[in-house]
C-alpha cells in the first residue's frame, strides 16, 4: 500500500513540475523579451511621451487666445443656406410654428386665459418674423452662425479648462525648455537660462531626452495639433494656423516623484523584469528535475491505465481526436498564461499563493490530461489496421454515410428539405404576426395559395407511407393483398412500384416452389420405380435360378433376363450420376474446333441400323460446308445420341423425323422434330426434370434422364436448349 501510494505522489509531483516548468520557460519566452529592454525604449512609454507632446502643444506651444480664434470666424454662403433651410423651406416652418402655437392658443381661450393666450400669440408672431428674416436677409442669418461658432468656441476653451489638470499631472513627469525658432519665444516648466540647458539636461540625470533638432535634423512641429483639430464645424479652410518648430530638449528625470505617472510605470516596468526572469529560471530548473525524474522512474509508466484505456476505447476516434484536440489547446492556452501574478503579490502573499496554486492544480490537471491521452492514442497512430478499424466506426465517418444515404437520391432529399423549409418558414412567421398584427393578412394568403398546398401534399405522402408500412407488414407476414398504387413519379411510388415487383415475384417463388415440391415427389417416386423394376425382376430370377430342378433352357433364359435387367439398371445408374455432374457443373470441358455437320452425321450413323428397322422416316437436312465450333465433341455427341435415342422410344410409328442443321450468323442451329408417341400434358419444360418421360406409364426402355442431360450439356457449353410442343409435334431445338 505505501508503494502504491508513493507511486502516486511521484507521478502527481512529477506532473506539477513539469506543468509549472512549461509554464515558467513559456512565459519568459512569450513575454519576457518586452521587459528585457529599456523602459524609455518601449512602446508604453512612447505612448506617454506622444500625449505630453499632444496636451503640450495644446496646452503651451499652440495655444491661442479665444478672442483671436472668434476674430477669425468666417461665415460662407453655404453655411447661410443650410441655416436657412436646416427645417425645411419657408412654408414648411411656418405651417409648422402654427401647427405648435395652434391647440395651446385654443385650450388657453377655452379656459378663458386671455393673458397666457395673448402672450403665445405674441411668442409666435415673434417666431414668425424671426424665419421671416432668416429668407429674406443674409446678414441677419449670418450673425446667427457666428454666434452659434462663439459658443463652440466657448464650450472648447471651457473643456480646456476642465481638462487642465491632466496636463498638469502629466507635466509634473517631465522637463522642457523649447524655443520657437521663428520667435524666438520660450517655452519651459523649468528655470533655466540657454547657457545652462546642456549641463542641465545630463544623461546622468535623465532616464530619457529627446533632442531637437533630432539626429534627422526635425524641429518639434505643432501644426498638427491645437484648434485644427478640434474646431471641425468650423471651415478652417479661411483660417490661417500658425506654422510653428520648435528647437530646445523634453526629459524624463531620473528625481520623480512617487505619484508621477512616469515613475509608477517604470517601476511596475521593472517588477516585471524582475518577476519574469525568476519565473523563467524557476521553470527551466522545474523542467530539468521533471526530466531527471522521468530519465530515472518514467512517471507515465508506473500508471496504470487499462481501466482507463477500456472506457476510452469504447469512444468513436473523432471523440478521442477532438478530446485531445480539447486538452491539448487548452494546456497550451494555459502554459502562456501567468499563473503566479505579481499583482497579487504587491497586494497579499496570501492571494498571490492561493491563486497561484489554484490555476496551476487546473493547468496540471489539462497537461496529465494530454500526456494520457496521447500514451492511449498511441496504438492507434502506429497500428494502420487499428486506424482504419477505428475510423469507419467514427461519427464524422458514420455521418458522412448517413449524409450519402440521405442524399443518393437528390431528387428526394431536395424535396424533403424543401418541404422541412416551407413548414418551418411559415411557424416561424406565425410567430412574427403576434408581434407585427399587420402581418396576418400577407400571411394568411401565404398559407392559402402555399402552405395549404404543401401541408396537404406532405400529409398525402405520409398517408401513402402508412399504406406502403401496412402493406409491407402484410407481405412480410404471407399476406398477399391486392398491389399498391403506382401512381407518379415520386420516391414512394417508385417503393410501391418495387413492392408489387417483389410480391409478384413471391408468388412465382411460391408457384415454383409447390412446383419444385411436386416434381421431387415425382422425381422419388420414378427414381424408386425405375430402379425397383429391374432389381425386383434380377431378385426374382436369381431366386429361380437357385431351383436344383431347373433346366437348363429355363435357365439360360433366366440368366439372359438377370443380365439385360442388371444392365438397364446400370445404365440407369451411370445416367443418374452423369445427370447430377452435369447439372452440378462439376465436369471438366475439353473443347476444340469440331465440325457440327460431321459430328451429327456420325451420331446418325450409330442409329443406321435401327433406322433400317424402325417404321419411322427421316429426313436429314445438312448444308454443304462444315459448320466449325469450339466445344467439347465427345459431350456434344453425347448430346446428339441423347436426343436421337430420345426420338426412338417416343416418336409415333409410320411417322416422319425431321433432323436439320444450319448456321445463322455466329450461332449454329440443330432441330429435331418428331410426332409424339404419347399425348405430352403439362409444362413442357417438365420435360427437363430428370426421369420425367412422356410415357406416364414407365414401360418404355428410356431412363428419363436424356433430355435432361442434354439441357445440361448445352448450358455447359453457354448454349441454348429449347422444348417446343404443337399438339402431338415434338421440337427439339439446340443453338450452340
Amino acid at each position: 500500500m505505501d508503494t502504491k501510494w508513493k507511486n502516486r505522489l511521484l507521478v502527481v509531483s512529477w506532473f506539477l513540475l513539469l506543468t509549472f516548468g512549461l509554464n515558467g520557460v513559456v512565459t519568459l519566452v512569450t513575454h519576457g523579451p518586452y521587459y528585457m529592454k529599456n523602459y524609455f525604449n518601449t512602446a508604453e512609454f512612447d505612448h506617454h511621451f506622444e500625449d505630453f507632446i499632444t496636451k503640450l502643444s495644446i496646452y503651451e506651444l499652440n495655444q491661442l487666445p479665444k478672442e483671436q480664434v472668434k476674430a477669425l470666424i468666417t461665415v460662407t454662403n453655404d453655411e447661410i443656406e443650410e441655416y436657412r433651410y436646416r427645417y425645411g423651406d419657408l412654408s414648411t416652418q411656418l405651417a409648422s410654428i402654427h401647427d405648435q402655437y395652434e391647440s395651446r392658443i385654443t385650450e388657453a381661450l377655452d379656459n378663458d386665459n386671455q393673458t397666457v393666450a395673448d402672450a403665445l400669440i405674441e411668442e409666435r408672431e415673434r417666431k414668425i418674423e424671426d424665419i421671416s428674416s432668416n429668407f429674406s436677409n443674409d446678414d441677419y442669418v449670418r450673425e446667427k452662425v457666428i454666434k452659434e461658432k462663439e459658443q463652440i468656441i466657448d464650450d472648447y476653451y471651457r473643456q480646456l479648462e476642465n481638462n487642465r489638470s491632466e496636463f498638469d499631472t502629466l507635466s509634473s513627469s517631465f522637463h522642457y525648455y523649447l524655443t520657437d525658432i521663428q520667435s524666438g519665444e520660450v517655452f519651459t516648466n523649468i528655470e533655466l537660462v540657454p547657457d545652462e540647458m546642456n549641463s542641465f539636461f545630463n544623461a546622468n540625470d535623465m532616464h530619457y531626452i529627446e533632442h531637437y533638432p533630432s539626429s534627422n535634423n526635425r524641429y518639434l512641429s505643432t501644426t498638427h495639433y491645437g484648434i485644427a483639430d478640434v474646431y471641425y464645424d468650423i471651415d478652417m479652410s479661411v483660417i490661417e494656423l500658425p506654422n510653428r518648430e520648435f528647437e530646445g530638449k523634453i526629459a524624463v528625470p531620473q528625481s520623480l516623484q512617487s505619484n508621477s505617472i512616469i515613475q509608477s510605470h517604470f517601476e511596475s516596468y521593472q517588477k516585471w523584469r524582475i518577476y519574469y526572469l525568476t519565473l523563467g529560471a524557476l521553470g527551466f530548473s522545474a523542467l530539468f528535475a521533471a526530466y531527471f525524474i522521468y530519465r530515472r522512474r518514467n512517471p507515465i509508466h508506473s500508471i496504470d491505465l487499462s481501466r482507463l484505456k477500456g472506457y476510452h476505447d469504447r469512444l468513436p476516434i473523432d471523440i478521442q481526436l477532438l478530446l485531445f484536440g480539447f486538452f491539448a489547446i487548452v494546456a497550451a492556452s494555459s502554459i502562456t498564461q501567468t499563473i503566479f501574478s505579481p499583482y497579487d503579490l504587491m497586494n497579499q502573499f496570501y492571494s498571490f499563493l492561493s491563486r497561484g496554486i489554484k490555476y496551476l492544480l487546473l493547468n496540471t490537471f489539462f497537461v496529465a490530461g494530454t500526456l494520457v491521452q496521447a500514451v492511449l492514442l498511441k496504438d492507434f497512430m502506429k497500428d494502420p489496421f487499428k486506424r482504419k478499424e477505428k475510423w469507419e466506426k467514427a461519427l464524422l465517418y458514420r455521418g458522412w454515410l448517413t449524409l450519402q444515404d440521405a442524399f443518393a437520391n437528390r431528387h428526394l432529399a431536395t424535396k424533403v428539405i424543401l418541404l422541412l423549409a416551407i413548414t418551418f418558414g411559415f411557424g416561424l412567421a406565425f410567430s412574427l404576426v403576434f408581434m407585427e398584427s399587420f402581418l396576418i393578412i400577407p400571411y394568411g394568403i401565404g398559407f392559402v395559395i402555399i402552405g395549404l398546398p404543401v401541408l396537404f401534399l406532405l400529409f398525402k405522402q405520409i398517408g401513402f407511407f402508412n399504406r406502403i408500412v401496412k402493406h409491407t407488414e402484410a407481405l412480410a407476414n404471407g399476406r398477399l393483398e391486392s398491389n399498391l398504387p403506382e401512381k407518379g413519379k415520386s420516391m414512394l411510388a417508385k417503393h410501391a412500384r418495387h413492392i408489387n415487383t417483389l410480391k409478384s415475384g413471391v408468388k412465382t417463388s411460391q408457384r415454383e416452389q409447390a412446383k419444385s415440391e411436386r416434381l421431387k415427389t415425382e422425381l422419388i417416386s420414378n427414381v424408386s420405380h425405375d430402379l425397383r423394376t429391374p432389381l425386383t425382376s434380377i431378385i426374382t430370377y436369381v431366386e429361380l435360378l437357385k431351383s436344383a430342378d431347373l433346366n437348363k433352357d429355363d435357365r439360360e433364359a433366366y440368366t439372359e433376363i438377370i443380365d439385360r435387367k442388371s444392365k438397364r439398371l446400370k445404365v440407369l445408374i451411370d445416367d443418374l450420376f452423369e445427370a447430377s455432374k452435369m447439372a452440378s457443373g462439376n465436369i471438366e470441358l475439353v473443347k476444340k474446333q469440331v465440325d457440327l455437320v460431321q459430328l451429327l452425321q456420325q451420331a446418325l450413323a450409330e442409329y443406321n441400323e435401327a433406322m433400317n428397322e424402325s417404321s419411322l422416316q427421316f429426313r436429314i437436312s445438312t448444308p454443304d460446308t462444315p459448320i466449325y465450333a469450339n466445344v467439347d465433341g465427345q459431350k456434344i455427341w453425347r448430346m446428339f445420341d441423347n436426343v436421337i435415342g430420345n426420338i426412338f422410344n417416343y416418336s409415333l410409328e409410320h411417322t416422319r423425323v425431321y433432323i436439320s442443321i444450319e448456321q445463322k450468323k455466329e450461332t449454329a442451329v440443330i432441330i429435331f422434330k418428331n410426332v409424339t408417341k404419347y399425348e405430352l400434358g403439362g409444362s413442357v419444360d417438365e420435360l427437363f426434370e430428370r426421369f420425367k418421360r412422356g410415357d406416364t406409364s414407365r414401360h418404355t426402355e428410356g431412363s428419363g434422364l436424356g433430355l435432361a442431360i442434354a439441357k445440361s450439356i448445352v448450358d455447359l457449353h453457354g448454349g441454348q436448349l429449347d422444348i417446343e410442343v404443337d399438339g402431338d409435334l415434338f421440337k427439339v431445338i439446340v443453338v450452340l
